[in-house]
Formats: C-alpha cells, structure tokens, sequence
C-alpha cells in the first residue's frame, strides 16, 4: 500500500552512488546538470500549457480482481531489472514448517498473482521490480488448466502442486549466511469519520492535491529505475512539495475525502497506507468506504516512536502503536507536536468494498489476503514472488513458519529478508501488528525450469 519515495538528498546520493570508479565528482555534476536540464524541460512544458496538469504516475501495476486465463501466447515481457538478493537453491525440507503450513485458502492468491503476472505491460522503469513473467507462464498454465490445477482447498494437493513446479532459493546476505532482517506488522484500520467537517470531525484525509509533481527519475537515467521526486512548482522551478506541518499551516489545502473523529487514528491509518472509514454523519450515515493509497508528498518517513523516545517520553524499545496512543491520550496539547515531527504525508482516494474479507490493493494492484501477504523490498524479492516466511509471532518465540506473497511494498522496508506481515483488517489485527518486531529468514519459490529469480 506505500511506495518508495526519494528526497533530494537521496537522490544526489543514488547518482554518487552510481558514480562509475574514477569519474568521481565530476561524473556527478554532469549528471546534476543533466537531470537539471531534464527538470526544467519538464517544467517548461508543464508552463507552456494554460492549465498544466501534474505529472502522474504510470502504473505498473493495474488492479487485478480476479483470475484470468493463461494462453499460449508468449507473454509480453520488459527489460530485464537487477536484483541484489543472493539466491542459494535448498530442498523442501530445509525449510521450517513447511510441512505443517496449513494451505487452505492460498489457492486463490495464488491464482491472483498468475492474472498480476500475466497482465500485458508496458515498458515502465518507474515502478517496483515485479517477478520475470516467462518464467512463471508455463507454472500458471497450469495453475489454470482443471487437468493439473490442484483442489483448490486440499492443502495437500496445493502442496504437491508447488513442490511440482517450483524450487526454493534461500535469501543469503552477503557475508554467505541465510540472510536475516526484521519483520513487522501493518493491518487495515477501522476509524469514524464524516464527509464535512464538524463536531469531532476535524482530522482531513486529503486527496491528491492539484498542483502535486511526480518525477519519474527512471525515464531519465535507466540506472535510477524505480526512483522518483515528488515536488511542485515554485515559478519556473521544482522545489520540494509541502511537509505535513506546512501543508496545515497554509491557506491552500488539498480536497478532502473524509473527516476523521481522531488524529491519532488519522496518522496511524496514513501510516499503514488504507483503512476504512465508518461514516457516523451527514451523507452515506451507517456507510463504510475504503480509502486507499492514492499518492505522497514526497518527504522521507520520520519515526514518531523515535521522536518520543528523543524527547525522554518513553524507551524506544517500548515505542508501539498501544505505548503511542496511550501517550497521546495522556498528552493531547502536544499531539500535533508529535505528529509533525513526521513531514511525510499519504493522499487517498475513495474505494467501494465489494467484499468485506478481501484486503486493500498492495503495489502490485492485488487485493492483499490476511496473514498471506507481505511487503518486501523489490531490489531483493520481485513484487508477485510466493515466499515462505520464517519468523515468530508477535512479542513470541512461538513460530509463525507460513507461505507468503510479496504483494506490496513500504518506504521503512529495506533490505534483504525484510518483511512487513499484512495481519487484515480491524482491532485485533492492528493489535497484532502493532507488536510485531520479529526476526525472519525468506526462501523464494520459483519455477523450476527458469533458473535463478529474476525480475522485469
């Protein structure tokens, strides 16, 4: 449900980073006077126009909502993205708990992810990498063809049916050993709200703001695939758009989608990227709509749990969503305070809820399964990847072993092995995910026959 976004200091740090060895300071100003140049087309035409609309992304990922047939055809497919991970290939039985994971009600994730992965696309280097449709069409054919497909909710033929077509690579660091990161929790919150302002209706939701910038940095220079500058126009230049504390304190605010009773809710529900929202008044009263992510003001998530710590309220390894709202409930003068100190800023738009069980839509456009789907980092593991997560359960050493479906993405999740567990929808999800702070180990499951995981 969130996305990567870059700074400006980020990206002069990528374009240092991508520094060929002994050009040093001067490949970089070349390159900054380059995409300076490229900036400033893009603003020229923006201003050539009477109403210039903002730059939008274009998505590699539409909604999927339900399965679709896989022909003979060969699927179309783009350029070929680098991945970081080191896969090493292991057996079925290097993995814990395979055999114990309960597979009912996998299959139709699954069947989502062949429809994700078979879906024509286009050549777009703007967004996440997304697993190497090739590889997975003969896997998916079959997947859809009532011959080979196993019985749906028969966890047993769904096992024998990946452990026919698929290998596992374990994820390895780069010092050669299984690679190991952090594993936390997200979940689709309820709160209350109202389509106009009033009474305990005072926390916006905004959509996406009209004079919004995206800058694909990708379509600039190939090596910055998947990166981009969110901004607005100031005159004739791009500068940063607007904080969440500047955006408040400014007379020009975006429309706004619904009015929340909480602003705590308000902020942990940006944080998660979706919600629903139970309208209590005025139009569609006893109604709940689903806001989804729509867009970002471009500024890098700070960690409100950090500030608090900062400032001597409370440890950081005590700092979780329950420890948060019980401060801000103890402390409501200094709620705004707390939450400026995080300049990042989710837009939404509205969305109908065709089926109350079925999750919000991840970055790869699938509605995500509780307790199925996970975030991951894309420079490591590719967007519609089945893995098998090894971690515990929430503030537990008990394990939670399970197969998973990289189905989403977040700006706090980096590195190889690093997950963000989707737990569903309501209170005790969130309770769920608002402990979990696991370690985990992945194995990715590919086709057989494909080789090493790549990515598109």
């Amino acid at each position: 449900m969130q996305k990567v976004f870059f700074s400006r200091r980020q990206v002069s740090a990528a374009l240092q980073k991508k520094a060929p060895l002994g050009l040093g300071r001067a490949w970089l100003m070349t390159q900054q006077v380059c995409l300076r140049a490229a900036l400033i087309s893009m603003v020229a035409l923006l201003a050539a126009c009477s109403s210039a609309p903002p730059l939008t992304e274009v998505s590699t990922a539409p909604s999927v909502e339900a399965p679709v047939a896989v022909t003979g055809a060969t699927v179309a497919d783009s350029a070929a993205r680098t991945l970081s991970a080191k896969f090493v290939s292991t057996g079925w039985g290097d993995m814990p708990g395979w055999a114990n994971d309960d597979l009912r009600g996998v299959w139709v994730t699954f069947l989502r992810n062949c429809a994700g992965l078979m879906r024509p696309t286009a050549l777009n280097l703007a967004g996440p990498t997304r697993a190497t449709p090739r590889a997975w069409q003969e896997v998916c054919k079959a997947a859809t063809d009532s011959a080979r497909a196993p019985v749906a909710n028969n966890p047993e033929s769904v096992r024998k049916f990946l452990q026919t077509w698929l290998t596992p690579w374990r994820l390895e660091g780069a010092d050669g050993k299984p690679a190991s990161n952090i594993v936390t929790g997200y979940y689709e919150p309820l709160v209350f709200g109202s389509r106009k302002q009033g009474g305990v209706y005072q926390w916006p939701l905004y959509t996406v703001p009209a004079d919004l910038l995206t800058i694909d940095l990708g379509r600039v220079y190939p090596e910055l695939a998947g990166k981009r500058v969110r901004g607005k126009l100031d005159g004739n230049r791009v500068v940063p758009y607007d904080s969440r504390a500047s955006l408040e304190a400014s007379g020009r605010k975006p429309p706004v989608v619904v009015w929340v009773n909480d602003p705590v809710d308000n902020f942990f529900l940006q944080v998660q990227g979706s919600g629903r929202v139970q309208l209590n008044e005025g139009q569609g009263a006893g109604q709940t709509i689903r806001v989804a992510y729509a867009d970002h003001n471009g500024h890098p998530y700070v960690s409100i749990g950090k500030w608090l710590a900062d400032k001597g309220e409370m440890q950081l390894s005590q700092t979780s969503m329950q420890s948060i709202r019980a401060w801000a409930k103890n402390n409501p003068k200094r709620v705004p305070e707390m939450l400026n100190a995080n300049p990042a800023l989710v837009f939404f738009k509205e969305e109908l809820i065709t089926d109350p069980e079925i999750g919000p839509k991840g970055a790869y456009g699938v509605p995500l399964m509780a307790q199925r789907s996970i975030a991951v980092d894309t420079n490591f593991v590719p967007l519609g990847t089945p893995v098998f997560l090894a971690t515990t359960q929430p503030a537990s050493t008990q394990t939670l072993n399970r197969l998973v479906f990289a189905q989403d993405t977040g700006t706090a999740i980096k590195g190889a092995a690093r997950a963000d567990f989707y737990w569903g929808f309501g209170e005790a999800a969130g309770a769920q995910a608002g402990r979990m702070k696991q370690a985990g180990q992945m194995w990715v499951l590919w086709p057989k026959q494909a080789g090493t995981p790549s990515a598109r």
